[in-house]
């Protein structure tokens, strides 16, 4: 028997707390998550917007976000929101997996 997982994600950088660095995380969604995504600014869907203004309701460690990358199952459909800058991915993963020494 086989299963098929479908698992809404957002990866992101930011700006933490204390000490003021950069750092990154991934989130994954609930079902709740994706619904208050989806319902920002009276059913707008989601899209870069209705992400961004999630995170920075429920990015508690962070001050503020620096950019973010998305995929989050909606139905059937996936919705793909890339990095806003190139570089962003490079960033996220110096800050979530780190050379060693």
């Amino acid at each position: 028997m086989r299963y098929l997982v479908r698992k809404s994600v957002v990866r992101m950088i930011g700006r933490i707390w204390m000490p003021a660095i950069t750092c990154a995380k991934d989130i994954t969604l609930s079902e709740y998550d994706v619904e208050n995504i989806r319902r920002y600014r009276r059913h707008s869907g989601i899209n870069r917007d209705s992400v961004d203004h999630w995170l920075a309701l429920n990015s508690g460690d962070f001050q503020s976000i620096v950019d973010f990358e998305a995929s989050i199952e909606d139905g059937e459909n996936t919705v793909d929101i890339p990095w806003r800058d190139e570089e962003s991915e490079s960033h996220y993963d110096d800050a979530m997996y780190p050379e060693e020494d």
